[in-house]
């Protein structure tokens, strides 16, 4: 059987009957409620909204660079880095769920730049999860690197955005590029010649009108180095000038596609690119493959995900974007973003917040997403925070969050 697919049975009483390792690795427990999308040739079933299947842990809103694309500057909050009993407070949350959630170290700050990230690292390892982490790559010189392959962190995901609008602020632009691929071809020798397959190495790009044009001379770079995994996110315009640096203007206000192209598998060449083109010039959206979408819009994907968001302090949110009350444009409208905690590690365990029954109701309601259409609508003030919409909807409110529309991407 082939990753991924396979078969479900259905018992003469009628009931579909789900394979104990499948059931177990997706949270099918008896008496959860599973929610699923129709699609026209089958159904998607979400997980549960008491699956936790990804932690991400911010060590730190420390950095070595000053990126004025960066959203650490659209708040006003003293910088800090975990201590070792938030640390372990989250360690001991860990071991209270099965199977083991994938662990992601990031957040708004440089990971590396925490002095005790390499033993954070091998302490989850210790428990049995997977492991990823965010860097900016400028700090992976020879020890990193060899301190990266001893810990045996499984994907290594870097943030590379262009030498055009790269945000970096000091040296140039380009030669600062040219220092992070320069780190991951020496990362991508060392495990070559050590037959290391781990870390996995991913790019994550943060796409705008000044650097997109030169992803497709990344994309070579990176296929050339064995670089296989890729994020492409758009910009998050939190200060006034990033609003021409955004991809997604016309889409945000035509959100309601007219219609739907299904296309075959074709060539990328320049007469396939155009057909595209022209598919989404006129307001439709092109289908490559007759299946249920994987993610719709309108809806949460850290929900989705089954993930969680630990800050540095300990205080825990269902999401990266509600960690740090920030500001960021919605159009043309400045937004006051403001942070949300279901709670903290110094009070609580990792397990009684996640199953306080007033986040459970909360993650129900993201999954749902009954939310008004802030993103696309935009016209009054309820736009202005996410305390509240017109819906009515308590705090968060998150029909104007970028994350939702699947313009702002996480890995």
């Amino acid at each position: 059987m082939a990753p991924g697919s396979g078969y479900f049975q259905v018992d003469p009483q009628g009931n579909l009957v789900v394979p104990v390792a499948l059931a177990e690795r997706f949270g099918l427990r008896p008496g959860a409620r599973v929610r699923f999308d129709e699609g026209p040739n089958g159904l998607l079933l979400r997980r549960p909204v008491g699956q936790l299947a990804r932690v991400y842990v911010e060590p730190t809103t420390q950095c070595n660079l000053e990126c004025h694309i960066c959203i650490r500057h659209a708040w006003n909050e003293p910088q800090g880095r975990m201590s070792d009993t938030t640390f372990h407070s989250t360690l001991e949350g860990l071991r209270s769920f099965r199977p083991m959630p994938l662990v992601f170290f990031g957040g708004f700050g440089e990971p590396l730049t925490h002095p005790d990230i390499f033993h954070m690292i091998r302490e989850v390892k210790e428990l049995g999860a997977v492991v990823e982490l965010i860097t900016n790559g400028t700090l992976l010189d020879e020890g990193t690197v060899q301190a990266l392959l001893e810990s045996e962190l499984d994907t290594l995901w870097v943030s590379v955005d262009g030498a055009a609008d790269c945000g970096h602020t000091g040296a140039g632009a380009a030669a600062e590029l040219d220092g992070v691929l320069n780190n991951l071809h020496r990362l991508q020798l060392h495990k070559s010649r050590l037959g290391r397959k781990l870390p996995q190495v991913g790019l994550a790009f943060v796409a705008m009108a000044g650097n997109v044009a030169e992803f497709p001379e990344l994309l070579q770079w990176a296929l050339r180095h064995r670089i296989k995994k890729f994020s492409i996110s758009n910009v998050l315009p939190h200060i006034a000038e990033l609003k021409e640096q955004i991809l997604f203007r016309r889409s945000l206000y035509n959100i309601d596609y007219g219609a739907e192209v299904q296309l075959p598998r074709l060539d990328g060449d320049e007469s396939t690119l155009k057909l595209i083109h022209t598919v989404l010039r006129e307001d439709a959206v092109p289908r490559f493959e007759e299946q249920a979408s994987e993610r719709r819009r309108d809806s949460c994907p850290f929900v989705q995900k089954g993930s969680v968001s630990i800050r540095w302090d300990g205080e825990v949110s269902p999401c990266l974007p509600l960690l740090h009350t920030h500001e960021s444009y919605l159009g043309d409208r400045r937004r006051r973003i403001e942070a949300f905690s279901v709670g903290s590690l110094a009070a609580l365990s990792l397990k009684e917040l996640w199953d306080d029954p007033a986040y459970v109701s909360l993650r129900t309601r993201l999954l749902e997403f009954d939310f008004s259409p802030c993103s696309w609508c935009n016209s009054c003030d309820f736009p202005d925070s996410n305390r509240e919409d017109c819906f009515g909807s308590p705090a968060p409110a998150c029909g104007g969050c970028l994350w939702a529309q699947g313009f702002i991407r996480c890995p």
